[in-house]
């Protein structure tokens, strides 16, 4: 069966689009799972969570009455949904889980990074800068402690970027799937080259499995875009989709809530703590895509 993501196959395309709107959530609310107990999943509750993530690539769960500083509840989620290859950086904490917390005056390494401090993220995938390899597929991440104020998430399913954009102009779609349609430069450290220079597509579609997945970043530092007109007006209007688009949702977790996702658009608020709200995010970065165990008929 030819791809809807085949730029030569129009009503493909076109039923595949209307589907994904009819089916797409209007409100965060309707991502919202509540779970008994995230590290045992029931049929239901897995089925809760498919059923989310087939019409928007996320799933918000909910399981406030568990401690939520507890590790081992993303962790043991995350295996459940086919999360299994953990990236661990060299800033992650030894279990392969990032805790996203600022950084403060500790002169550690991440203070350098933004999202170890309190400044807003703008639109972006994880591990836009990875080698194709070693692509972030799926995402996690799991609140152990919210901001006293700000810290919220604008979520956008990269399939629906991906549609916006082919709706304004195909040819738009088509350049920033040219192989060398962004280069992250080189990162250098006091010795050497810490992250070599790494060019890729936007949008590209697994050979095997046939999935869309995406690469982007919104930041204009370290940034390379090809520089061809096509190119250029492809990213303008990616840009402006990702300022106004109606299917934007947004989420504030709370303790014991968290996103699962296959590595969907999103951002971040800037936000204050305070001593008894010190932010605190548990965020996991993997090389699988959600997968759902089959259920029963």
């Amino acid at each position: 069966m030819s791809s809807p993501f085949d730029l030569a196959n129009e009503s493909g395309y076109r039923a595949w689009r209307d589907a994904r709107l009819a089916a797409y959530p209007r409100s965060v609310d309707e991502l919202i799972v509540p779970l008994a107990d995230p590290r045992h999943l029931t049929p239901k509750e897995t089925g809760a969570l498919e059923s989310r993530c087939a019409r928007a690539n996320m799933a918000i769960y909910s399981a406030p009455h568990l401690p939520a500083a507890d590790k081992s509840i993303p962790h043991q989620l995350a295996r459940q949904l086919g999360l299994v290859r953990l990236e661990g950086n060299y800033l992650a904490d030894e279990d392969g889980l990032s805790s996203i917390t600022p950084a403060g005056d500790t002169g550690s390494a991440r203070g350098d990074f933004i999202p170890y401090t309190h400044k807003p993220i703008n639109w972006h995938t994880d591990g836009y800068y990875n080698a194709l390899d070693r692509r972030i597929l799926g995402m996690t991440l799991h609140c152990a402690q919210d901001a006293e104020a700000g810290g919220e998430n604008a979520l956008l399913d990269h399939e629906i970027a991906y549609l916006q954009l082919r709706d304004a102009n195909p040819d738009y779609v088509a350049a920033l799937m040219q192989p060398d349609a962004m280069t992250i430069p080189a990162r250098m450290d006091e010795d050497n080259v810490a992250r070599p220079e790494q060019s890729g597509p936007v949008f590209a579609v697994d050979p095997v499995q046939g999935f869309l997945y995406m690469r982007y970043t919104a930041r204009t530092r370290s940034i390379v875009w090809k520089g061809d007109a096509v190119t250029q007006a492809a990213v303008k209007t990616l840009a402006e989709i990702l300022a106004g688009s109606e299917y934007i949702l947004t989420a504030r977790l709370r303790p014991g809530m968290g996103l699962i996702c296959n590595n969907v658009l999103h951002t971040r608020n800037a936000f204050s703590d305070s001593p008894r709200h010190r932010r605190l995010l548990y965020r996991g970065r993997y090389y699988d895509r959600l997968s759902f165990p089959a259920r029963p008929q």
